[in-house]
């Protein structure tokens, strides 16, 4: 059963990349040595709804996609869906999303995922996501290394407080390119706390305005204080819930991106994890600069030993 609705899938998959055209659920049953009628139970208990309406959904979930990623007309999405009207494909929409495709386009929630029992989703641009084949749960040091990372960026805020506005302000040279424009403490202070909050408002589909890159950053202390202590602890609840549940394989919608685009949440915390450890280590040694010597190198060994 499982080789039949992988061939299943891997047709459906071909389709919708435009590889070869849709086989008929005769044509798969077919290739499948099957009757239609047999076919279509194996297919509709592996993937708990039937090949058509699997099919259907899948793209609903690019059509929905494309309405967000590209400025093509909805009359020309809905016939590449399969529909044959603007009506037939709305009143599909709406079903599936309860709101018109003109008023998704202008959604807050651009979560394009729908409910599946077999937890496959279109996956842009063209292709499927399937579920993880297992449970990931990380080492304890994956979680003590986020522990560690929302530890230090606290403690670089307070570091942070005890300098004037000019050394907080003061540009930040660097010999070599970096990740980062026209940087000062305050402002890779900034970039620390609203990086845990974006992805805190990606996981959670709320909409975030990420900032513009190379503006004045003019946040104060006690307002960077105030959000790290918050969003800091919220990252740190979410790692250890995805952990605990073996989540780290599971994907999501990032629609902080533009368009939206698909994660792992272990590729998330990847990111989160090599990105701040780059920007720590220029605030440490800026702070070193500035006088400020007793946090060390920020270091996370004996933390994780701890």
């Amino acid at each position: 059963m499982k080789d039949v609705y992988a061939e299943f899938v891997s047709a459906v998959s071909e389709s919708l990349s435009g590889a070869e055209q849709a086989p008929t659920g005769d044509a798969l049953a077919r290739r499948a040595h099957l009757s239609r009628f047999h076919f279509d139970r194996v297919i509709s208990a592996a993937a708990g709804e039937p090949p058509a309406a699997f099919r259907r959904r899948l793209l609903l979930e690019r059509a929905a996609y494309r309405l967000l990623a590209e400025d093509v007309g909805v009359l020309d999405i809905a016939i590449d869906a399969g529909y044959g009207s603007h009506e037939a494909f709305t009143r599909a929409f709406v079903r599936a999303y309860g709101m018109s495709p003109r008023a998704w386009r202008c959604a807050s929630s651009r979560v394009f995922f729908l409910a599946a029992p077999s937890g496959v989703h279109f996956q842009p641009p063209a292709g499927l996501r399937l579920p993880a084949r297992r449970k990931v749960r990380g080492m304890d040091v994956l979680v003590r290394m986020v522990e560690h990372h929302v530890w230090l960026t606290g403690e670089l805020i307070e570091r942070g407080a005890r300098l004037d506005a000019a050394a907080l302000d003061r540009p930040i040279v660097s010999s070599v390119e970096g990740i980062d424009d026209d940087t000062s403490i305050r402002y890779l202070l900034d970039r620390l706390v609203w990086q845990e909050e974006m992805w805190l408002a990606s996981v959670e589909d709320r909409p975030f305005q990420v900032p513009e890159c190379g503006r004045d950053v003019t946040t104060p202390i006690p307002e960077l204080r105030s959000r790290h202590a918050d969003a800091g602890s919220r990252f740190v609840a979410l790692v250890n819930r995805l952990n605990d549940e073996g989540r780290f394989d599971e994907s999501f919608v990032d629609t902080t991106c533009e368009p939206p685009r698909v994660f792992t949440y272990g590729g998330m915390v990847a990111h989160v994890l090599t990105f701040a450890a780059h920007r720590r280590c220029v605030l440490v040694g800026a702070f070193h600069s500035a006088g400020v010597t007793d946090l060390g190198f920020g270091d996370p060994m004996e933390f994780v030993a701890g």
